[in-house]
């Protein structure tokens, strides 16, 4: 009786080819993008109200800049000459 891998681990992942590229993706939350932003820490945020205020303003406005870079990006899509 041979000992198989596959049915412990389930099915083999398949290798990557050398001339395929590797994406790193960096996820990157923007609550925690705020608060490094402001030196603040939850607890901060938690127990001040006036560094609740601070943070709350900060990713308002990181959510509108966002909204408003999707929204160029669409509509440099939309209007783009083929």
């Amino acid at each position: 009786m041979s000992f198989d891998l596959t049915r412990i681990f389930g099915t083999p992942i398949p290798r990557r080819d050398a001339t395929q590229p590797v994406e790193y993706v960096m996820l990157q939350q923007p609550l925690t993008r705020v608060l490094a932003f402001t030196r603040r820490t939850i607890d901060d945020v938690v127990n001040c109200p006036i560094a609740k205020r601070e943070v709350l303003g900060y990713y308002k406005l990181h959510r509108q800049v966002e909204r408003q870079c999707e929204i160029t990006e669409l509509e440099r899509q939309w209007n783009s000459r083929a």
